[in-house]
């Protein structure tokens, strides 16, 4: 009998007697310390259920509050009966009622007669480990902290506040250097037995009282003052997200627990019960004597990890949705946004569609609904064409429609009235080609029936509202890839910028477009710009638009050349 168990218990008292049963039939005695804030009768019936068993013992109650000294008091408590009771253990293993022997235990008193005059405690000096989360390192031994962190945080905090602002530090006993580490060891008889009779044992308790969470510096600080032998490590295997908190193992963990080749894991959920009769039971095979590797299963933790604070490209869930700058990439995919096509040109939708092999949108900001391609109330996601839900939310709204439809690149229109649109997440995004030809927007407004008044009225508005947007897309925090051109520019020319849009897409294999889309008919249109000039209105966007079209003995300017392939 070379192996003794102390068991930190507060709650799922059926599976903390499961596991007491289990380590003592293979002949490990066990301690176990029940958490005072635990009531009477819950107690009671506990230590009722393994009076039969004569290799266990229950120790003095301590209330053990998280990060509190209760823990160590417990631990504590339970060691000196172990000690005192069971005179043939040669090293004591540190464990919870949630901690698992994951091979079989003779495996770990094999091993651990292998290596008897060897500790195995993580302890590292705060300077080494980059473990601490909340910003308290070196100061968790310098300062005081009478308060729980979890049940008075405001007075925790304050108080803390107030030794920073007074410049209070305290002093650490003669002889010690402060160690931090996993607070799950498993120590020799001697180093434990040494650490609990040291003549200088109350100044430690008293100093490390007021330390915060000193179960994990306690016995990891005291073990460097005897221990002739410490492999830094825990035998248990023990995982934290990035908050701190410790993964919890379900019955879908079943194979990578397996693969760790460690003795014991902490924490199962209560109810795993496929775990629970997967590694308690008696079959266990020939000894393997397989060192523990953690590391064989780092990687998946480290991608869950990641997983959780960075996320998926362009999907926004639980842990960053809150927390703006935290996303791994706005959208998932590549999309193509284009504002004043439409205007000038007739049938533009159906053209880039056929051109780009894309699924070519309307508005989808457009005030009264998003416009869908192929007139579609619904697409993918169940993301409906209501005005009321995509204004809710319009980023979400683009970010759903880019993330339901990946695989496939998404187009859509933007415009001046388009209020609703996100313009700053659009040009922040990487992922978005916006395309512009400013001042199209009079396209429309020319070929319209109304009062010339009322023309002006508007595309006065239309002007500012684009302006507007134009600031914003030309911002140089933009990482979209923008480029504007002015109505008269465009149409000097228009296949060339057509094709380096289509070319930019990727969709196909680089090749000449073979077709055009039909330009709107502009005559009239410099003197329609000239009328509202004339009313007042200066239309700037659109470039500069002869007011009469050259005459037959005009020689007109000759068009930039392009590669034709």
């Amino acid at each position: 009998m070379s192996v003794g168990i102390v068991m930190l218990v507060h709650t799922a008292f059926d599976r903390a007697e499961q596991l007491a049963r289990h380590w003592s039939a293979a002949g490990c005695p066990v301690v176990i310390h029940v958490d005072a804030g635990v009531g009477r009768g819950a107690y009671r019936t506990f230590t009722k259920a393994l009076k039969d068993i004569g290799t266990i013992r229950f120790c003095k109650r301590h209330r053990c509050d998280w990060g509190t000294w209760g823990l160590v008091a417990a631990a504590q408590s339970a060691s000196e009966m172990m000690l005192r009771d069971f005179a043939e253990v040669r090293h004591v293993y540190l464990s919870s009622g949630s901690c698992v022997p994951l091979r079989p235990v003779r495996e770990l008193i094999e091993y651990l007669e292998a290596r008897p005059r060897t500790d195995f405690i993580e302890s590292a000096t705060t300077a080494d480990v980059p473990w601490t989360v909340g910003g308290l390192s070196e100061e968790r031994f310098t300062l005081r902290f009478p308060f729980s962190w979890r049940k008075q945080r405001y007075l925790f905090d304050k108080y803390v506040d107030l030794q920073r602002l007074v410049g209070f530090k305290r002093r650490i006993p003669p002889g010690i250097t402060p160690h931090m580490g996993s607070q799950w060891w498993c120590l020799t008889r001697q180093t434990l037995s040494a650490i609990l009779e040291d003549p200088e044992r109350e100044t430690y308790d008293r100093y490390f009282q007021k330390v915060w969470i000193p179960d994990e510096s306690y016995f990891q600080t005291l073990a460097r003052l005897y221990s002739t032998q410490i492999e830094s490590r825990s035998l248990t295997l023990s995982k934290f997200d990035f908050q701190g908190k410790p993964h919890i193992f379900y019955d879908d963990h079943l194979q990578l627990l397996r693969r760790s080749d460690c003795f014991v894991a902490r924490k199962f959920w209560p109810q795993a019960d496929k775990l629970y009769r997967a590694f308690l039971s008696d079959s266990g095979g020939g000894v393997t004597m397989a060192e523990p590797n953690p590391a064989k299963i780092d990687r998946i933790f480290s991608k869950a990890v990641e997983r959780r604070t960075r996320g998926r490209p362009g999907l926004f869930m639980q842990s960053r949705f809150p927390n703006d700058g935290w996303e791994n990439g706005v959208t998932c995919g590549r999309y193509s946004v284009f504002q004043g096509f439409s205007d000038l040109f007739e049938g533009f939708e159906p053209w880039l569609a056929k051109a780009s092999n894309t699924q070519v949108h309307g508005h989808l900001f457009h005030p009264a609904h998003a416009e869908f391609s192929d007139g579609q109330t619904v697409i993918n996601g169940a993301l409906s064409d209501s005005a009321a839900q995509r204004d809710y939310n319009p980023i979400a709204f683009l970010t759903n429609l880019i993330w339901n439809t990946r695989g496939e690149r998404q187009c859509f229109q933007l415009g001046p009235e388009d209020i609703e649109a996100p313009l700053w997440f659009l040009a922040r995004d990487p992922n978005a080609q916006i395309s512009v030809i400013s001042g199209a927007w009079a396209v429309p407004l020319f070929k319209s029936n109304c009062n010339f008044s009322e023309l002006r009225q508007e595309a006065a508005r239309l002007q500012k509202l684009e302006n507007a947007q134009l600031d914003i897309l030309r911002s140089p925090h933009a990482k979209a890839r923008v480029r504007i051109w002015t109505m008269a520019e465009f149409i000097e020319a228009p296949m060339e910028p057509l094709q380096g849009i289509i070319d930019e897409m990727g969709q196909h294999s680089l090749r000449r477009l073979s077709e055009a889309p039909k330009m709107s008919d502009l005559t009239g249109f410099g003197q329609f710009l000239q009328n509202l000039k004339n009313q007042g209105m200066h239309p700037y966007l659109m470039g500069d638009f002869p007011v009469h079209p050259g005459g037959p003995s005009q020689k007109k300017p000759p068009r930039k050349p392009y590669l034709v392939q």
